[in-house]
């Protein structure tokens, strides 16, 4: 077989990274005296990296994240009420294996929304499927799937995510028919899929939002079931970047 072959039935069976280092791999083995078997073994390591590689990418565009913002980034020292190491064992990974709720509550501009697309990241990066929505968005595609006679499908498809992120619950009060689609879709994916929630509003004000008590409560008991809560306390962090603005003589 001639090069030429060799390297189109390569590309034909998607071996990109083999088709690009068999032949500069064989002669590192060939210096290195290498056992067949080493020198295959070498090859298919570079093409499982490669697909590994590129199925994080695939995760992560596949979640529609609205920023990329990473955990490491996050300044713990801001909200010292936020348990650093609780945050970081999360990302492990195992709230994930049980599919457990992790709720995210406190103040706007304390970073929720970070933390939550640095979760989201991390679990793209383990290779399972994420999806971000702000609430009012999920709801949304909701009501336009029941009104298309298409809402059993979606709630089929957001099932097979290891993970959605559910961003900004308590900022637009829903109609009646929208809380009654947000809390039918929640509880499809009770103990299937792990949802993260981040909210301004404590759970006391949550049928502000529901609009009803008994829909609140059922919604409540799915979602603090097994449940991690993190609580941001503290002062908006875009609001000590103005102070710190102002002492330097900017705006008043």
């Amino acid at each position: 077989m001639s090069y030429t072959q060799l390297e189109e039935q390569l590309a034909d069976l998607h071996l990109a990274a083999i088709q690009k280092q068999y032949r500069p791999l064989a002669q590192q083995a060939a210096q290195a005296n290498w056992s067949f078997e080493t020198y295959l073994a070498h090859l298919v390591d570079q093409e499982a990296n490669r697909r590994w590689r590129n199925r994080r990418q695939r995760r992560i565009k596949e979640a529609k994240l609205p920023l990329l913002k990473e955990l490491a980034d996050f300044d713990f020292t801001a909200i010292p009420h936020l348990n650093q190491q609780r945050v970081l064992a999360l990302a492990e990974g195992r709230y994930l294996e049980q599919a457990e709720p992790v709720i995210l509550v406190g103040n706007p501009g304390l970073g929720k929304t970070h933390v939550a697309i640095g979760l989201a990241l991390t679990a793209c990066r383990q290779g399972h499927r994420v999806r971000f929505y702000s609430v009012t968005q999920l709801v949304n595609e909701l009501a336009h799937a029941q009104q298309e006679h298409q809402l059993p499908r979606l709630l089929d498809t957001l099932g097979r995510y290891k993970l959605l992120v559910l961003d900004e619950f308590g900022y637009v009060p829903f109609s009646p028919v929208g809380a009654q689609l947000l809390f039918q879709c929640c509880s499809a994916l009770t103990e299937k899929v792990s949802l993260i929630i981040t909210t301004n509003l404590p759970y006391s004000e949550w049928v502000q939002v529901l609009g009803d008590e008994r829909l609140t409560s059922g919604l409540l008991d799915r979602l603090t079931f097994r449940s991690h809560i993190l609580e941001f306390v503290g002062e908006s962090y875009r609001f000590r970047q103005q102070m710190v603005f102002d002492g330097e003589g900017g705006w008043h």
